[in-house]
């Protein structure tokens, strides 16, 4: 190594998990082989196409390095011909010999960069570098181009679980056993429970966080199309597939992925996920190669597993493989006065996106909103403070007494919502709700301080 290489730092290391060399002379493997080897977790070596291969199909390779001359067959062709059956791995190509015409070549077979022979160490390294850092902007750039499409721009505070009931400290209390093992999670609730925030709040305070997060609602990607998006393809694999694509499991490589609504898998791409949960392999759509991936999988529904279980929907040992942690997400009207502190944050979030005015939440509306009994959770609640900014004032008279006689709730509820509406009647005057209520002013002023009002 020349004394005046400029050698990227050992940074390197962090993003670069595994590298191949595949090269037919000895003394270049082993000069490729001591350079890059203190930068990576893992490196093998090849002295040949069919070793290569070998090594391609037992893990994932981050960066492979390829000698384009070799005595069986020319690099490019064996690139080419790894890329038609589904690889993905991100390729240097080096040589003696080269035009323009080769290099052009080398970059339609799938290579990322081309190198010249003979190279120094630091040139060999700055060019791992940026395919690490291609590699890296491509998926990033996949990932937050679908989340603009899929979410509302500028929503801040998503890995946050917000809220200070004990209901939700729980849950809070649950995701912090969980957070350094790989374990899957499954997260249960009705809609608009916020299950993508618990599952986000997870993956933030990992070993992961670090890494790609990537949220996949099963139920919007039609039936036919699931295992593509999931799993990638190669070239050809389908009609207009033109070229071969990296899937959303491999693109969270080291991440966490969130698979919402999980009973809305058809039977196939069940299969699959099993498949992809016991040993961590995927093999994408037309190619007849397994990929190797470090994955934590959260998975989330609304509905009852069991009893999809039962209706010969939903796997049954599929069902034991996800559920061996489960967090059930309490609705909004079990979380006390957590409703308020999500409304301020709706209020800033939303005030701030649409530059518009933001209101003030009074004693009246403050009543209104707690005894609510939202029965579309965090989602309504959204909705709610959205209109509100729009119209300029906060709808109430939307917040009527949506509770029906076949309803049983909680007495707690029940005496926070007759104590709330006794304020609301009076004026406020806690003297008169406690007297037409039957109760002390003490405990009036007891409830109203437990609950912020």
């Amino acid at each position: 190594m020349d004394s005046t290489d400029t050698i990227p730092d050992k940074q390197l290391g962090e993003r670069l998990g595994n590298a191949s060399v595949l090269d037919d002379e000895p003394g270049m493997r082993n000069f490729m082989m001591k350079t890059i080897e203190p930068f990576c977790a893992h490196v093998a070596e090849a002295a040949d196409a069919k070793a290569a291969s070998a090594c391609l199909a037992e893990r994932h390779y981050d960066v492979m390095i390829l000698d384009n001359i070799m005595p069986e067959r020319k690099g490019i062709e064996w690139l080419a011909e790894e890329r038609s059956k589904g690889g993905f791995t991100d390729t240097i190509m080096v040589t003696a010999y080269a035009d323009l015409e080769t290099a052009i070549e080398a970059m339609r077979a799938g290579a990322s960069d081309f190198i010249l022979k003979p190279f120094r160490s630091n040139q060999l390294l700055n060019a791992i570098q940026r395919s690490i850092e291609m590699s890296r902007l491509r998926r990033e750039n996949m990932l937050l181009q679908r989340e603009l499409d899929a979410t509302d721009i500028g929503r801040k505070r998503r890995h946050e679980l917000i809220g200070s009931s004990e209901v939700i400290e729980s849950v809070r209390q649950t995701l912090a056993r969980v957070e350094n093992v790989s374990t899957p999670v499954l997260i249960t609730g009705a809609s608009g429970t916020g299950k993508e925030v618990a599952a986000r709040h997870l993956h933030a305070h990992s070993p992961r966080a670090k890494m790609p997060f990537v949220p996949i609602s099963c139920g919007s990607i039609p039936a036919e199309m699931i295992e593509i998006e999931l799993f990638g393809h190669a070239p050809g694999a389908f009609p207009g597939a033109q070229g071969g694509r990296e899937g959303l499991l491999a693109s969270a490589q080291g991440g966490t992925v969130f698979l919402d609504e999980i009973s809305e898998l058809d039977a196939a791409a069940q299969s699959a996920l099993l498949r992809v949960l016991e040993d961590g392999l995927i093999r994408p759509v037309g190619t007849e190669r397994d990929i190797q991936l470090d994955l934590r999988f959260v998975l989330a529904t609304s509905r009852d597993l069991t009893a999809e279980v039962r209706a010969g929907r939903f796997r049954e040992d599929l069902l034991f493989r996800v559920n061996v942690v489960e967090i059930r997400m309490p609705p909004l009207n079990r979380r006390e006065t957590d409703v308020i502190e999500l409304a301020e944050l709706f209020l800033e979030e939303i005030a701030s996106r649409l530059r518009l005015e933001r209101l003030e939440i009074d004693t009246a509306t403050r009543a209104a909103i707690l005894r609510h009994t939202w029965p579309g959770n965090i989602r309504e609640l959204r909705n709610f403070i959205e209109r509100s900014l729009i119209f300029g004032s906060f709808p109430l008279e939307t917040l009527g007494n949506d509770m029906t006689d076949q309803q049983i709730v909680p007495l707690d509820q029940v005496e926070r919502r007759e104590i709330l509406r006794a304020l609301e009647q009076v004026g406020g005057n806690r003297t008169e709700a406690a007297k037409r209520l039957g109760v002390s002013r003490k405990t009036i002023e007891r409830k109203c301080a437990a609950w912020g009002v």
